[in-house]
């Protein structure tokens, strides 16, 4: 009975690494690229150790430990200098990969039918599941080796053979851990939305606790997988036992995931689906009903995480300023500019993080148009009374708000924290200010998404690594002092950084103009071009 539950395990897994051959290969290039180019810019801006030491004054301090953990400071080597600033980022990033990857092969399949006709096949009830999660766990464990010989490779002195497979194998464990959750959700939950957007929170939960107790308790922190990728102290101590229990955490959950999928049904989940009404409404009659309907759950999540991070941020900020007020060498570091205190000259480190974050659920919402397009489903819609730009328009609409909402509720999280723990409080119209001037950029990447929907629909996914770079250059733009145009290619990149500098219209004028034109193409487009069938 076991072997038949496992039967065509193998050719199970060639077959879905055929069909993911060039997604695996395209993450493992980006994210090799990221780790490996880290360290080379580091070792030419860093060379000396006092320049190191001076960086290590300005890490330590609340903000910074809850954005990038614990570390070292007082032996900030070049190694731990790269650990301290991009390995726990670049995990999250891993974590992701895999949520999604996994996702694509385990709900997602199933819900559209293509399981059940792989199961009509002499196929073992658990094979696909177990040949998507070797699938995975062989793409973490080639991106651990490649990250930790290629770290090794770069010949730098403090970044030793040991502590670069460190840092491989935690990025890889990492990956196993939440290709683990996002099996087991995707047994209890009925839909790939579901099981994405529950393992999208475990993986932002996880970050928000481990930034709220590395400041307030260590301790604490154990509790938060991601706090044992900072706790592996890689290029210092190199403790290899907490990716060792990451690894062993990860294999329990498939073997969770294994048994969930035995004793359930095909196309049912163990979370209980609320029974849906016998008659529609007549706003889910309405595009626009029906697309809010689609996307209500993740939604809600994405506006609750959103707040959580700026209320999480925010509870550090006072903290920051107890931090300045007995550290003399910050003090000299970071004079303030004139009328604004020296935890204010955070905020716009701090925006540029949650700017980028509420980014992802507006571009979510409007490619989810193009989900459905790929699933044959808005053939039907339009089928129906229904125009094609009424139909782009709901989920434009959508997506507009979206990003008004969850940029919104970061900022009023940021201010309703920092203001009950910064000694005269936070002024309210600072904060939403220095978060609504990233609007018109958030409209830009909105435009971009509505774009490639509408005139290069095969190439949506782009608009992702889009996001990624703006991130890249604008978070690490001052570690590696990249030249403006470089942060101008980004329309973050444009945004007058409140409150530091003055706030300046023009700017934001012209990426408003900018998002519009960018629609006004997508919506042509989208109306000439053929419906994918």
């Amino acid at each position: 009975m076991t072997g038949d539950l496992g039967a065509k395990m193998g050719s199970l897994s060639r077959f879905i690494f055929r069909l993911d051959r060039f997604r695996i290969l395209v993450w493992i290039i980006a994210l090799t690229f990221f780790t490996i180019i880290v360290p080379t810019a580091f070792r030419d801006l860093y060379g000396s150790q006092e320049e190191r030491d001076a960086m290590a004054q300005t890490m330590a301090n609340p903000a910074m430990t809850a954005m990038t953990g614990p570390a070292d400071l007082s032996n900030y080597t070049m190694g731990v200098m790269t650990a301290h600033q991009m390995l726990l980022m670049t995990a999250a990033v891993v974590g992701l990969m895999s949520i999604l990857l996994v996702t694509r092969h385990t709900r997602a399949d199933e819900e559209d039918g293509r399981l059940e006709m792989i199961r009509a096949l002499p196929t073992g009830r658990l094979s696909y599941l177990n040949a998507s999660l070797l699938v995975i766990t062989l793409t973490c464990g080639g991106l651990a080796l490649i990250n930790g010989l290629g770290l090794y490779a770069l010949g730098i002195e403090s970044m030793n053979l040991e502590g670069s497979l460190l840092y491989g194998t935690a990025l890889g464990a990492t990956g196993t851990f939440f290709a683990g959750v996002t099996a087991v959700f995707a047994q209890l939950s009925d839909s790939s939305r579901g099981t994405i957007g529950y393992s999208i929170s475990v993986l932002l939960i996880a970050y928000l606790f481990r930034a709220v107790t590395d400041v307030s308790n260590e301790g604490l922190s154990w509790i938060s997988p991601l706090a044992w990728v900072t706790k592996a102290e890689v290029y210092d101590t190199n403790n290899w036992w907490p990716i060792v229990l990451m690894i062993t955490v990860s294999f329990v959950l498939y073997i969770a995931a294994n048994y969930l999928n035995a004793i359930r049904d095909l196309d049912r989940g163990f979370l209980p689906s609320k029974p849906g009404r016998t008659n529609a409404s007549r706003f889910l009659q309405s595009p626009i009903g029906l697309a809010l309907r689609l996307q209500r759950t993740g939604i809600i999540s994405w506006a609750i995480g959103m707040y959580v991070l700026g209320a999480s941020y925010g509870s550090v900020l006072g903290d920051l300023e107890s931090f300045f007020s007995e550290n003399e060498t910050m003090k000299q570091l970071l004079q303030p500019a004139e009328g604004v205190t020296l935890v204010e000259q955070f905020i716009p480190m701090l925006m540029i993080v949650v700017s980028l974050l509420a980014t992802v659920p507006p571009v979510m919402a409007a490619n989810k148009l193009r989900g459905e397009e790929k699933k044959d489903r808005i053939v039907n819609i339009l089928a129906r009374s229904v125009s094609r730009k009424k139909l782009l328009g709901s989920y434009f609409l959508i997506s507009v708000i979206n990003g008004f909402v969850m940029i919104s509720l970061a900022a009023f999280g940021l201010w309703s924290a920092g203001t009950a723990m910064v000694e005269g409080g936070l002024s309210f119209e600072m904060i939403i200010g220095a978060a609504l001037s990233y609007y018109p950029a958030m409209l830009v990447m909105i435009g971009v998404a509505i774009l490639l929907i509408g005139v290069f629909p095969k190439t949506t996914s782009f608009i992702w690594l889009y996001v990624f770079y703006s991130f890249i250059v604008l978070y690490l733009g001052g570690l590696f002092q990249f030249s403006d145009w470089i942060g101008k290619i980004s329309p973050f990149g444009h945004v007058p950084q409140i409150p530091i500098e003055d706030f300046a219209y023009m700017p934001l004028i012209l990426l408003t103009v900018l998002a519009f034109v960018l629609i006004i193409i997508g919506f042509i487009g989208f109306n000439k071009r053929d419906i994918e069938n």
